[in-house]
């Protein structure tokens, strides 16, 4: 009897060791998707606009990727500021697709509806291609956001170029923005030059963007 229930205990924890490892395994499988020059993860996500947007829908181009959260004071910052609008604008005119993305859900900081969003886009002046509506948090888990302020380019190829914070000024000071190097720009023209941008990878900041 004392045989059996050593056997069992020792059978229950082979299980949850075996089921540890597999859990881990798929932890540095989602962790290996986002590494430098790795493919970014697919998607397809509605847009404030209605149609569905893929990355796939943009082969062959540099994408940016920008999680917002219209209500967080860093947002507000780059935004107030202009200079995400400026960003964008320089995107635009090198052929460089900008997409917005919202992953709040309702009832948290940030959400909005498809109306708002374009309606908020629309107050800032902003010029992305799309603004997605992510609101079950599908697209930023599948990219490992937390944040907004996150940002990612992708390269024509649909490789991970860059991916972290718009600067390095983690501050929600609009006077910060003019000192500040800007990883998102030197990202955008290191992939147009064909090099690899440097630094490929930094820790954004931000406000929740779930």
């Amino acid at each position: 009897m004392i045989r059996a229930v050593h056997f069992r205990r020792w059978a229950v924890l082979e299980l949850v060791a075996l089921v540890g490892i597999i859990y881990l395994g798929s932890l540095f499988q989602a962790s290996a998707e986002l590494a430098t020059g790795a493919p970014a993860p697919a998607f397809k996500v509605a847009s404030a606009a209605g149609p569905q947007i893929s990355l796939s829908d943009y082969k062959g181009k540099t994408v940016v990727i920008e999680w917002t959260n219209p209500d967080c004071p860093y947002v507000k910052k780059h935004y107030d500021s202009g200079n995400m609008q400026k960003l964008q604008q320089e995107a635009a005119t090198k052929g460089i697709v900008w997409l917005t993305v919202t992953s709040a859900s309702p009832g948290k900081q940030g959400y909005v509806n498809a109306l708002d969003a374009q309606s908020w886009v629309d107050r800032q002046k902003a010029t992305p291609k799309a603004i997605l509506l992510d609101p079950d948090g599908r697209m930023a888990d599948a990219y490992g956001v937390t944040l907004a302020l996150h940002m990612f380019v992708i390269d024509p190829q649909g490789h991970m170029a860059y991916q972290g914070a718009v600067d390095d000024k983690p501050t929600s000071k609009i006077a910060d923005v003019a000192g500040a190097n800007n990883y998102v720009r030197t990202a955008m023209a290191a992939v147009a030059a064909g090099a690899p941008p440097k630094p490929s990878v930094t820790r954004p900041y931000g406000c929740s963007a779930r």
